[in-house]
Formats: structure tokens, sequence, C-alpha cells
């Protein structure tokens, strides 16, 4: 009664049912998994929910085209040119979401191809290589904790008090830049400083304010700074 589903496909090699439900299965699991550890690690600013939902149907989708080529080289020619007619453009900002998307890609046709194993295998070591970047940081530079921009109003020759203030809190001082007034008194003044104590970074903000000489004082987080 059943036969209609179970033999629907008339390919030279049908595809069962059972391993065609556990491959679609297999997808959407592996694709669930690696969504929520992307959802788990996120850390940009141009998250999406949409895109979240897209990481669980891609897989699905690739696995289901994988089983339609079926070694079929004229099927195969057959998709590209349906695909050429399409067409799909997504720009993503964060070049992280990039590797998720391909992740699944092949996890997909990992899962396509019946390859369970692979795919199941896969999804495990990119999920743990996935939360290894995500928990160590790995690749951040934590170079400097605290950025400050002023004008020095005084003669410039003796912004080296200043900077004597600056190695009192910090580990390291970094003059960052220097632009001198026209009248060669005074300059606009950037420094990068790496603190000895991090807690105590209001006590260095409220000591150059009350530091005779500082006008203007703005200051910047260093995980506030856009990497380049």
């Amino acid at each position: 009664m059943n036969e209609w589903l179970t033999l629907g496909d008339t390919a030279p090699i049908p595809t069962d049912l059972n391993t065609l439900l556990l491959a679609l299965l297999l997808a959407f699991l592996c694709g669930q998994f690696i969504a929520w550890v992307y959802m788990f690690t996120h850390t940009g600013l141009s998250y999406s929910r949409s895109f979240v939902n897209s990481l669980i149907i891609i897989p699905i989708t690739v696995s289901m085209v994988m089983m339609v080529l079926d070694n079929n080289i004229v099927t195969a020619f057959s998709l590209l040119a349906v695909f050429a007619i399409v067409r799909f453009r997504n720009i993503l900002r964060d070049t992280l979401d990039t590797v998720f998307v391909l992740s699944l890609i092949v996890v997909g046709l990992a899962v396509g191809t019946q390859k369970f194993t692979t795919a199941i295998t896969g999804t495990i070591v990119m999920s743990t290589a996935f939360m290894y970047l995500w928990f160590t940081s790995f690749g951040s530079r934590h170079r400097f904790d605290i950025i400050l921009n002023l004008e020095w109003t005084r003669p410039i020759e003796s912004v080296g008090d200043l900077e004597a203030l600056l190695d009192r809190h910090g580990s390291k001082v970094m003059k960052a830049s220097q632009r001198t007034h026209d009248d060669k008194v005074g300059a606009f003044v950037s420094y990068r400083l790496l603190l000895r104590d991090p807690s105590k970074s209001d006590l260095l903000i409220r000591e150059v304010k009350a530091f005779e000489g500082v006008k203007g004082l703005s200051t910047l987080n260093a995980e506030d700074e856009s990497e380049v």
C-alpha cells in the first residue's frame, strides 16, 4: 500500500526510505548542534536569527542535493544550470560566519553521500574546535588596557612630567601620536597603556584630569578598539 512512497524514486539506484530519513534527521541534528555552538560562542555585532536558522537548513538541503545527484553526471549538470538561474547573494560581515556555513555544507555533503560516521565525527571535532577558539580567545592580542587622548597646554618639552605619572600606573606606556599646535606651545597627544593594575584605571583617569596642563581628556578601553 505504501509502495508509492518507499519505491517512488525511479533512479538506477533508488534511495532506501529508511536511509533517506536517517540522513535527513542526522543532517538536522548536526546542523542544530553546530547552530547551538554558534549561538553560544558568537561575539560579533552582526548576529542574526535568520542566519542561525539557515545553519540548520543548509546541511539538510546539501544532503538532499547529494542524494538527488546519486552519481549521475547528467543530473549534476542540470542542477548547476538551475543554480545558475537562481542567484544567492548575502554578504557575511564576519569571516567566522563563513566558516560555519562552509562547515555545515561539508556536513551536508557527508550525510548526503551516506558517510554518517564522517558527518558525526566531523561535527564533534569542528564544534570542539569552535568552542576551544572561543574559550581561549585564541588570536586576540592584549597589548594595551586603555587609550588616553588629551590636549597638552604646557610647553611640549614639559610633557615628560605627565609621562612620569603614566609610568607609575602602566607597565608599558606608548605615545601613539603627537600633533603640536601652530604656536609650538602644547600639543594633542595620544597614549596607550598596559596597566599594572587594571582595576585602578579610574584612579589613573582622575589623576590625569587633575594634572596641570591636561585639557579635554578622553579615554577608550582597548577592547572597544576595532580590529584591523
